[in-house]
């Protein structure tokens, strides 16, 4: 038994958040149903991984939706699922006649998710845009920045996967849950900039208690404290220090062999710059690991920065599995952790299309209707 045993899912074939919204369902036990484009004549939704996480557990069938025997078929699919993630821009599913409107009048109890950068309305909804531009107008990109310097992207991980792709997931299964005493569905419209500004509550809340400024890289958390920073070492790798409390302070300090009643008081902000420079001097005298074996089993908040290929290798990362071998290659486990009906990695990445005969019998579809889809290139 897992969480989410029996609840069936159509995803419209996307990129990047909307799999990752649905790789997140099937961990948990979803049955999900990637609806790809057809081949011929259409241009290819850009696949640039061969061995692709995202697809672990799902399965894929290829539809024309253009054509009217496509949208009927995605119509019968609506009328017996649960979830239909849809990653297009506001109107798309509309113009097909697949929008929320209809899809709820066939399914009153289907959860319609809308994963999108700028949300369903707005000045900016039709809009193209990517992750950058999503959490740039959400406030969130103005603090990664060192002082004086122009934001960094933090890759496209806030806008594309914590703030769409698992905010997205997030209202699916609020909406399951709440569809428990109603029995009723409802639209999800999550939209990356509300997800990356949501994800930023923190700052406004340091910002209203005049804790922070907006020169940013001068604060606690963005830089500008020494003990809540990244530091090269003599191998060219790097730690990351986080040292926040004063009981953790004094033991990073210790480790450094530094004296407390020699340095200027933990949060003299104006000395921050000049004990950024001490500490990065010291921690280039010894390589990571040195440096990790000095704070090993302390409260000193060091801990080396991993490159993703170093993560199976490290004993706590190892124990607890935080990546696992599916389909052949390291990808992460699924998370969080469940004691009783954990998530796990289903089966490897379907080919476009793989499962297109095996889900149109599941259907209900006759075999001279099959073909008669397949000879009219329904489907692929």
């Amino acid at each position: 038994m897992t969480p989410l045993n029996g609840i069936e899912v159509i995803e419209m074939a996307g990129i990047a958040p909307s799999p990752y919204c649905g790789m997140i369902l099937a961990d948990f036990g979803a049955r999900v149903i990637v609806v790809d484009r057809l081949s011929k004549g259409q241009p290819e939704i850009p696949n640039v991984m061969a061995k692709n996480p995202f697809g672990r557990g799902k399965k894929s069938i290829r539809v024309d939706l253009k054509s009217r025997e496509g949208q009927a078929l995605l119509e019968r699919m609506i009328r017996t699922s649960d979830v239909l993630l849809d990653p297009y821009r506001p109107g798309v599913m509309e113009k097909l006649g697949l929008g929320p409107e209809e899809a709820l009048q066939w399914n009153p109890r289907l959860i319609y998710g809308r994963l999108t950068g700028w949300g369903q309305e707005g000045p900016y909804a039709s809009l193209a845009g990517h992750d950058i531009n999503y959490i740039a107008l959400s406030g969130a990109l103005s603090l990664f920045r060192r002082k004086g310097e122009k934001p960094l992207p933090p890759c496209n991980l806030l806008g594309d996967f914590a703030g769409g792709g698992m905010l997205c997931a997030l209202g699916i299964l609020l909406s399951l849950v709440e569809r428990q005493m109603s029995g009723r569905g409802q639209v999800v419209d999550a939209a990356m900039v509300d997800g990356a500004a949501n994800l930023s509550t923190l700052f406004y809340g340091l910002l209203a208690n005049r804790l922070m400024s907006l020169e940013i890289g001068t604060n606690m958390l963005d830089g500008g404290a020494h003990y809540y920073q990244t530091y090269e070492t003599r191998d060219g790798k790097f730690v990351a220090v986080g040292a926040l409390e004063g009981r953790f302070y004094e033991k990073l300090l210790a480790g450094l062999g530094l004296d407390p009643a020699a340095l200027p008081p933990q949060n003299d902000t104006g000395r921050w710059p000049e004990m950024t420079a001490r500490f990065a001097a010291i921690f280039r005298t010894r390589t990571r690991d040195e440096w990790m074996a000095v704070f090993e089993g302390t409260d000193a908040c060091v801990a080396p920065v991993l490159d993703l290929e170093e993560v199976a290798r490290h004993p706590h990362t190892r124990e607890r599995r935080v990546v696992s071998t599916g389909d052949g290659f390291l990808q992460p486990s699924p998370a969080p952790r469940l004691s009783r009906t954990p998530g796990r990695i289903g089966r490897p990445c379907a080919q476009k299309g793989e499962n297109t005969r095996e889900i149109l019998d599941g259907m209900g579809y006759t075999e001279d209707e099959i073909e008669a889809l397949y000879a009219k290139n329904v489907v692929e």
